[in-house]
Formats: C-alpha cells, sequence, structure tokens
C-alpha cells in the first residue's frame, strides 16, 4: 500500500537505501494520510513542481509499512509523538528531523539551512 501523493513512494527498506544512495538531498515524509500529515505532503508536491528545490530529492513512507522502521527507529525520532515524522538526509546522514504538521516556511527554512545550493 502506499499514500496517495505524487511524491515518490519508499516502499521498502532497499527501495529507502538506494533512494538515499542515489540522491545527496533528500526530504522523506513518512506518515498516513491524516490531518497533520497531508498538509506536508501538500508543501513538498509544490515544492517538487515549482523546481525550486529541484536539488532536493522529496519522497513519502507509508507510517505503518513494517519497513518504515528505519525511519521509525532513527535515534533522531526516538522522542517524537505525532506524525508525521519528516527527516532530511545528505550524503545519506541524518542532518534534521521534525514530527508534526510544519508549514511551508519551516519547511522551506530546514531545506534552505541544510541543502544550500
Amino acid at each position: 500500500m502506499t499514500l496517495q501523493t505524487d511524491l515518490r513512494h519508499i516502499i521498502d527498506t532497499e527501495d529507502y537505501n538506494k533512494f538515499l544512495e542515489e540522491n545527496e538531498n533528500v526530504m522523506i515524509c513518512c506518515g498516513r494520510m491524516g490531518p497533520m500529515c497531508v498538509p506536508v505532503y501538500a508543501v513538498m508536491e509544490e515544492l517538487q513542481e515549482d523546481g525550486e528545490y529541484e536539488h532536493v530529492a522529496f519522497a513519502d513512507m507509508l507510517f505503518d509499512n513494517p519497513h518504515a522502521a528505519v525511519i521509525r527507529n532513527l535515534p533522531e525520532c526516538s522522542g517524537f509523538m505525532g506524525l508525521p515524522f519528516t527527516v532530511y538526509y545528505k550524503n545519506g546522514k541524518v542532518v534534521k528531523a521534525t514530527s508534526s504538521i510544519q508549514n511551508r516556511e519551516q519547511i522551506t527554512e530546514i531545506l534552505d539551512s541544510e541543502f544550500k545550493k
């Protein structure tokens, strides 16, 4: 099962590892189609579409997928209580992680600070 977004869907651990390997700057939102997650997916879709962040690869992963343990079990996510878990990677390493709803300004602030062009 995948999320109903226009983002790249991470299906399993192998797919996750390959995606991180193939992309220098990555943002993965791990959640459900719920009220805290959908706005984050929408911002990611807009950013992907408008091309301003073409140096960032955007993807989603279904939180309830057993393979999502690769995100759920990250030390950076250990204290998170709300969905989605949004993780930012640079060269395969976690550089930032957030939980719960984020607006466009909050997301672009992280993208700008972590993934300077």
